[in-house]
């Protein structure tokens, strides 16, 4: 009965790939023969499965759409990816389905085996979500998420290979912390044993994972949290210029001219300071003269150079400044 019953799971799983079985190949692949396979497919119908037989030489068969779903044969990797998705329709990637996701994905987890469930419940504990973009989205092996969140859970040292953004390859070795979702990417967020430093990893970009067996003692992260941690990272290599302008405003008249633009901190009734992150000094002298007030540039000293080229230029646009380089 065992036998047979394993048997009929498995022609469950080849059929719900929705592809046309010849019954020789079908019967082939559960090593049975053609007789033994239809009592099988008879079976399947009974517990409801409408599957659907071409008989004939080229005769065969192959699972229609039901009037219910049945109950549903995936395999591991199958099943973390379902997980996967489902936390993260959950948690709001997709709009208004949030609290039916909660419940599919509680159904799922109480069915999952033992074995099963906790690879799916580790990798849901030690993901933080970041939230979802506009990047473009990277395909992610979920073999690969179960053992970097394992590793993470159990404080066990990790070991990899790492391709950077520039096309170097490097062998790591780190004590993994936490992965972070972000942006439709994951990212490993883990100390660095041979740079001495926290680092994040993208995960797409990470090759034959591991753990040593070497266990860990935490470390305390230099952030408020493994996505934070993560952002600073990007907007540091998105955005090297960091900006910090002391202007002649309230903070509410500023906010409500170029707050879009860039964090607007009250220091006083009379004064605010300006944060701005960009990849260009250019864009924030242009908010700066769309805030149309005095100010005093606190940093980067590159900023002062800049702000005196474009004085120069409008110097001698209007007729102000003489024509030529200016004096070093």
């Amino acid at each position: 009965m065992a036998n047979t019953s394993s048997r009929t799971l498995r022609l469950l799983s080849l059929l719900q790939t929705h592809r046309y079985w010849p019954g020789a190949e079908l019967a082939e692949r559960l090593g049975v023969s053609v007789r033994t396979l239809r009592r099988d497919v008879d079976r399947l119908r009974e517990l409801g499965y409408p599957v659907e037989a071409q008989r004939g030489v080229d005769g065969g068969y192959q699972l229609a759409a039901g009037a219910a779903l049945p109950p549903l044969v995936i395999d591991d990797e199958e099943a973390v990816a379902l997980a996967v998705g489902l936390q993260a329709a959950a948690e709001g990637s997709v709009e208004g389905i949030a609290e039916v996701s909660v419940r599919v994905l509680a159904k799922v987890a109480q069915v999952m085996p033992v074995r099963l469930r906790r690879r799916v419940e580790a990798l849901r504990a030690m993901t933080v979500p970041a939230g979802w973009g506009d990047a473009e989205p990277s395909a992610i092996d979920p073999a690969v998420l179960v053992t970097l969140a394992l590793t993470c859970r159990d404080g066990e040292r990790l070991r990899f290979s790492y391709t950077a953004a520039d096309g170097r390859r490097s062998d790591r070795q780190v004590e993994p912390h936490r992965l972070v979702r972000l942006d439709r990417r994951w990212y490993l967020v883990a100390y660095d044993l041979v740079r001495h430093d926290w680092r994040s990893f993208r995960v797409d970009r990470l090759a034959d994972p591991g753990g040593t067996g070497a266990r860990f003692r935490a470390r305390e992260l230099p952030a408020a949290d493994a996505a934070a941690f993560v952002r600073a990272g990007l907007q540091h290599r998105r955005h090297p210029h960091r900006v910090e302008v002391v202007a002649d405003a309230p903070a509410a008249a500023a906010r409500e001219r170029i707050g879009r633009w860039c964090t607007v901190e009250e220091v006083d009734a009379e004064h605010c300071r300006l944060l701005m992150t960009s990849d260009s000094l250019d864009w924030p002298i242009l908010a700066l003269g769309v805030l149309g007030v005095d100010f005093r540039v606190v940093g980067p000293p590159e900023l002062l150079d800049r702000l005196q080229d474009w004085g120069d230029r409008f110097g001698r646009a209007t007729g102000t400044r003489p024509a030529g380089p200016r004096p070093s």
